[in-house]
């Protein structure tokens, strides 16, 4: 799996899996060394893209670097300063999206859907918080949905430490059993929270499932004064992209050919809610 490590008060994930650099948490203190220092390990690497996620206000400082502006989350710090997705491409190749109609398409489907979700859980179903006694099942279930992804959710251990940081993990149960899976990963310095990690059993599918997890994280998140959610979804989802925008989320760019997801590298849209 990709490296995740600190350049000076900075956040970065890197390695082959993903080809590329992310920057993850940016300490505005770094800048604007840092973004030299980037470019320096991608040269040295050959990755193929770099892309950040920082405050709008260091949106010209990448602009004059060459980086384009892939998505801006609205209210992403504090719920006050947006924050731009901006990203440069190092072999151009991986700029060209050949699947733009197909993610044009989903997008389009998921916007003509009504903001409805299923409001009520199927019969014999429950959703909670997962605990440590939980782990194994989680990791089982992540095996089984993604081939690859980009973090090593089908690691216990790599469960376990998150789970003792800061991302919440919610299941949605059939007696003792876990039929779905999501994420909450929070940044409480910031405010916001990254809904992720869907994951439901092939034959639990097309229960609304995961409109379910992701209400009740939404509440959940909300309670906690959390002000801003986000996701970054696999633009070929229909499924998950019309997820989001039924329970309220807006589209607010697309990342190109940027994640390892079930085998090989994706684009992925970014929606958002205001909590």
């Amino acid at each position: 799996m990709d490296t995740i490590e600190k350049i000076g008060n900075s956040i970065i994930q890197h390695g082959r899996h993903n080809d590329r650099i992310y920057l993850m948490k940016l300490d505005p203190t770094d800048m604007p060394l840092l973004m030299d220092k980037l470019e320096s390990l991608a040269e040295q690497e050959h990755y193929s893209k770099i892309f950040t996620k920082v405050p709008e206000s260091f949106k010209k400082v990448l602009s004059d670097r060459n980086y384009l502006c892939e998505a801006l989350i609205p209210r992403y710090y504090d719920g006050k300063e947006d924050a731009v997705v901006m990203s440069k491409f190092l072999d151009a190749k991986r700029s060209i999206n050949r699947l733009n109609e197909l993610h044009d398409n989903v997008i389009k489907k998921a916007l003509s859907k009504e903001k409805n979700p299923h409001s009520i859980l199927p019969s014999g179903y429950s959703i909670r918080k997962c605990v440590r006694h939980d782990i194994k099942q989680m990791a089982g279930i992540y095996q089984k949905t993604f081939e690859t992804y980009p973090f090593p959710i089908h690691d216990p251990d790599y469960l376990l430490k998150t789970m003792e940081e800061n991302v919440v993990y919610f299941g949605v149960f059939k007696k003792d059993k876990i039929v779905a899976l999501s994420s909450a990963e929070i940044d409480y310095e910031s405010s916001n929270v990254e809904m992720t990690d869907f994951a439901t059993l092939p034959e639990f599918r097309g229960k609304g499932l995961s409109s379910h997890l992701l209400m009740n994280m939404d509440k959940e998140m909300k309670a906690t004064c959390i002000r801003t959610a986000y996701t970054i979804a696999r633009a070929n989802s229909y499924g998950m992209n019309i997820v989001f925008a039924k329970c309220g989320y807006e589209y607010c760019g697309r990342l190109v050919n940027n994640t390892n997801i079930s085998g090989n590298i994706e684009s992925m849209n970014i929606w958002y809610r205001c909590l």
